[in-house]
């Protein structure tokens, strides 16, 4: 099959992209580089002995789409463009809305001016905000508590709409929890632009001396530890729950939403405490204050994806950490 993937060189695109060149798909990459780096897809190449194609442009350049779904003809998109950050989102929530919306509605256009029908979409938990009861099953209520989230509910629901106009469409939306770890090769990874916004980078960079210490955001919470709980997911992981829909996507038409997590949560506290048996060394932290649009804990029920997709969550926390040391401590400056 060929797929079209949208942030392909971002951290979980580009597992992603390896995982889909070993099932034996053709791919083409497209990215603005706002938040990764063209390095990426040769170190990708470089472990799958595969060759794909890549463009920089972004997905709200209707031109550049149509140029190139005209030369790939995909037959499926996998859709992960977008801005991420829940703390950035509350203070520009337009750009957010404008990349992540609008780029979702170019893409679509695009699609249809090309005739090509089944998206996997690269959702979040964040679309059920403030848990009713947990474990997060996919009849949970969606009620995001920040613009981030919100946006992906919106999309969510944009992507319905389109599906729904022919019945030979197909749209998975993956609404997955905290991706983290890296490749077991070390050789890619999460490599942020400027401070990480997500916890698990920020430990690596402050273990390998490139950050002081580490903010906890609240260590007041109703939790065991005080600290925020979350469904950490390892990435590769991650990339296999996405090639496993879009095979189911590629038989079935019509809409589904699936839950890609452990079932397990694990605190600030607990992480923190795992990377430094990983590592072995100490991860200095401070606590501030909590985060706007911080939740204090959640995590998936995860049973209609090994049901539906029959797909689950292999790696450990230990994993996890194993594989981010490895990453970081090869690669101290991430792709520069």
């Amino acid at each position: 099959m060929r797929v079209l993937i949208t942030g392909g060189a971002g951290y979980i695109g580009s597992h992603t992209l390896l995982d889909i060149l070993e099932d034996g798909h053709d791919a083409f990459v497209i990215d603005n580089y706002d938040n990764s780096s063209p390095a990426v897809l040769d170190k990708v190449h470089a472990l799958s002995n595969r060759q794909f194609s890549s463009e920089q442009a972004s997905i709200l350049d209707a031109s550049a789409l149509d140029q190139i779904f005209a030369d790939f003809k995909p037959e499926a998109v996998i859709h992960f463009a977008g801005k991420k950050a829940v703390g950035e989102s509350e203070q520009i929530p337009l750009d957010y809305y404008d990349t992540n919306f609008g780029g979702t509605v170019a893409l679509l256009k695009a699609m249809d001016r090309h005739d090509c029908k089944i998206i996997v979409f690269s959702s979040s938990a964040t679309v059920y905000g403030t848990p009713h009861y947990l474990p997060y099953d996919e009849n949970h209520p969606l009620a995001p508590v920040n613009p981030y989230g919100r946006t992906k509910y919106f999309i969510e629901n944009l992507i319905s709409d389109w599906a729904n106009t022919s019945s030979d469409k197909s749209a998975m939306l993956l609404r997955y929890f905290n991706p983290v770890g890296a490749h077991s090769s070390g050789q890619i990874g999460e490599d942020p632009s400027g401070i990480p916004n997500n916890l698990m980078p920020y430990i690596a960079q402050v273990a390998i001396g490139k950050r002081q210490a580490l903010q906890v955001f609240g260590n007041d919470y109703d939790t065991r530890d005080g600290t925020g709980i979350r469904d950490y997911i390892h990435v590769t992981d991650l990339a296999k729950g996405h090639v496993a829909a879009l095979h189911y996507a590629a038989t079935h038409h019509g809409v589904e939403a699936v839950n890609l997590g452990t079932g397990n949560g694990v605190s600030v506290m607990e992480m923190i405490t795992a990377f430094e048996t990983a590592s072995g060394r100490e991860i200095a932290f401070q606590i501030c204050p909590r985060r706007a649009g911080d939740l204090p804990q959640f995590w998936a029920d995860s049973q209609k994806a090994q049901s539906l997709l029959g797909w689950q969550a292999d790696k450990t926390i230990d994993d996890m950490c194993q594989d981010v040391w490895r990453w970081q401590s090869q690669n101290p400056d991430g792709f520069a």
